[in-house]
């Protein structure tokens, strides 16, 4: 099914389910009770998005109860919650999953994912069933929707007219600060860059004096700690699309009449979408106000990057949890 057909039919599912909804309206004492343990702000794209869409669309049966900035639960927990029967949704990561699941690795390594778009085909396809089955059986979890975060991009200090990146080989010997953890590590190197571990407290002050040559973050993330005032350009490398997904507890979705099921998967991928768009949106006008400072936004030969990264991932020890030829399937829908 095609995503504008999908779309479509999702958006029919959830107009019949709120029309039935609304002909069998249920007292606030009979709602089923669904809390979102999320670790980030009100504000956040992700929580904007199921606040005004997810929530009122499910009203008629379910009480949305968000909590944010994880006051409810820490940060890391909420999938355990879920599986203790503590709480009924939250948003998860494939780095947080993986932790439980390894083969949900394969969603954390540069150039899997390819757009916005792409994350929404590899959900949907078949491939995905297996890894929704692993969400159920091992934390009684399952996975609703996937959200997009945004792309990380490679953000330099030198000018394009000293360094124009074009391939991995002219990151050759550029000091790219990452984050600190192994596998963050690894992804600089796969860059072709020369990856440095830094706290992120310190990355302003760093590109300020040279002590670094660059850092990689999403376009909303240069603009928001002003990197742009201390570099010159920005390398839409786009190596690493980022998401979560929407969850809920298996427990609780078995409670739900069919209907109802058929409202919260609608009601989740309405949500999905709209803060996908609300991102994309975003993103592109950084584009244009970063260009307005004075930096240089180019897209490099995206197919030398994706080749060398994950020719890296598939020699690594990362690639030996993936199931065999998912990655090929993966890429495939892609084209």
């Amino acid at each position: 099914m095609g995503l504008f057909t999908r779309n479509l039919f999702l958006k029919l599912v959830l107009s019949a389910a709120m029309t039935a909804a609304v002909a069998l309206p249920a007292s606030a004492a009979d709602k089923v009770q669904l809390r979102m343990s999320t670790s980030g702000s009100e504000t956040d794209q992700r929580s904007v998005a199921l606040a005004t869409v997810f929530g009122p669309a499910v009203s008629e049966f379910a009480s949305y109860e968000p909590s944010y900035n994880a006051t409810l639960f820490a940060q890391g927990t909420e999938l355990e919650a879920m599986a203790r029967g503590n709480l009924e949704m939250a948003i998860a990561s494939a780095q947080e999953l993986a932790q439980f699941m390894p083969e949900f690795s394969i969603f954390t390594a540069g150039y899997v994912h390819q757009s916005a778009a792409h994350q929404v085909a590899v959900f949907n396809d078949p491939l995905m069933d297996a890894f929704k089955k692993a969400a159920e059986d091992t934390l009684k979890i399952k996975l609703l929707s996937v959200m997009y975060l945004g792309q990380r991009q490679v953000n330099l200090r030198q000018p394009r007219s000293e360094l124009d990146v074009k391939t991995p080989a002219d990151l050759k010997g550029v000091n790219l600060r990452m984050p600190g953890t192994d596998s963050w590590q690894f992804l600089g190197k796969a860059l072709g860059a020369s990856p440095t571990p830094m706290a992120f407290s310190e990355v302003y002050t760093s590109l300020s004096t040279g002590s670094v040559d660059g850092q990689d973050n999403p376009l909303p993330t240069v603009v928001d700690a002003k990197f742009y005032e201390v570099t010159k350009q920005i390398v839409l490398t786009s190596h690493l699309v980022d998401l979560n997904y929407i969850s809920i507890a298996l427990e609780t979705w078995n409670k739900l009449s069919a209907e109802q099921q058929a409202l919260v998967q609608a009601a989740a991928d309405e949500a999905a979408e709209s803060g996908r768009q609300a991102q994309l949106q975003k993103e592109s006008e950084l584009v244009s106000f970063l260009k307005e400072q004075g930096l240089d936004v180019y897209e490099p030969d995206l197919a030398s990057f994706r080749d060398q990264v994950q020719s890296m991932y598939i020699d690594s020890e990362f690639a030996k949890t993936w199931p065999e030829g998912v990655l090929d399937k993966i890429n495939a829908l892609g084209k």
